[in-house]
């Protein structure tokens, strides 16, 4: 039986998450439910997206999934409609569904890197475009948006995925000025750094590489519950640990030394072939696994051995930007 974690603020109000269906998309759908929200969950296909509402179900919660592709704001209009069935409110909305494809960018092909464009940053429009209205109706509601530290510097050879971010960033602190009358509508960005989930088993390859998740990667869960502390606690925008705000803190610093030298590493690893492109779910759903944590290039060691590791890697690569900086 599950524990009572439901907190009475939160009980009976309604979410939408997009991309629920797996990865922190489906980690956040967990979060929300275990503490009595309604949850409505939206991804592109209908059989993951199935699982992931009876699994929300299992944990207590009310939970209706609704086949959304968000780079379509008909379908968008569709899932509020849906979510204002439960309430006839919308409480928190939660922007988590996202595409990536990475390679040489004349490389990618174009229609590739189009639906990227269509999903990430047309979608979380086509989500504030649509929320907003309902927001100011009730006079009240908070837009959470998954954004990552993308948003703040770009990933190496992922230049269409990198504008999205960018993109992304620059819309939201728009409409947080917008929005600056309205006391009780917010709009909250989190910058999460690379998450150890299915996201990048799902991506689009066209670099060569079949690289696995790195094992300091955030877990997924860290992240979900962070996105349920905007809903509790709205920030305009927060890093949810330590590696992140790291990031940005040093390509505030030192941002060519760190792209470029993120991108000479890139270059090397892309010289050993060990996958064939593929277009991911980029242009169609996500196949299998659709679970929480994906796989991993070596085992996830403990947490104060990933601090320690994180620390030391930020150091070093702190000293090394410096170091080339003087010369």
């Amino acid at each position: 039986m599950e524990k009572d974690t439901s907190i009475p603020g939160l009980i009976n109000k309604t979410v939408v998450i997009t991309g629920a269906s797996s990865g922190v998309g489906l980690a956040t759908a967990e979060a929300f439910a275990k503490v009595g929200c309604n949850v409505v969950l939206a991804s592109r296909g209908p059989e993951a997206l199935n699982q992931a509402v009876d699994y929300c179900k299992s944990l207590g919660a009310n939970a209706i999934g609704v086949p959304t592709d968000v780079s379509d704001e008909n379908q968008v209009a569709v899932l509020a409609s849906h979510a204002l069935t439960l309430t006839g409110q919308i409480d928190f909305w939660v922007n988590n569904a996202g595409v990536m494809a990475s390679g040489k960018f004349e490389e990618i092909p174009i229609e590739v890197s189009h639906q990227v464009v269509n999903t990430n940053l047309l979608g979380y429009l086509n989500s504030a475009h649509t929320i907003i209205p309902i927001f100011k109706r009730q006079g009240y509601g908070i837009l959470i948006n998954n954004v990552s530290i993308g948003g703040f510097m770009p990933a190496p050879y992922s230049a269409v995925y990198s504008a999205t971010k960018f993109g992304i960033k620059g819309m939201m602190e728009c409409l947080q000025g917008e929005l600056s009358g309205h006391s009780d509508i917010h709009i909250c960005n989190l910058y999460p750094q690379i998450q150890r989930s299915t996201g990048n088993m799902h991506s689009a390859k066209y670099s060569g590489l079949d690289f696995k998740i790195p094992p300091f990667a955030a877990d997924p869960r860290d992240t979900a519950n962070q996105l349920l502390k905007l809903a509790i606690d709205p920030k305009k925008d927060k890093f949810p640990d330590f590696t992140s705000w790291a990031l940005k803190t040093m390509h505030g610093i030192l941002p060519k030394a760190l792209v470029n030298t993120a991108s000479s590493g890139m270059r090397l690893l892309m010289e050993i072939k060990q996958g064939e492109p593929t277009s991911g779910n980029v242009l169609t759903p996500s196949g299998p696994p659709h679970q929480i944590y994906g796989e991993t290039s070596i085992p996830v060691p403990s947490e104060k051995t990933k601090l320690a590791l994180g620390l030391g890697i930020a150091l070093g690569i702190g000293l090394l930007l410096l170091s080339g900086k003087k010369r």
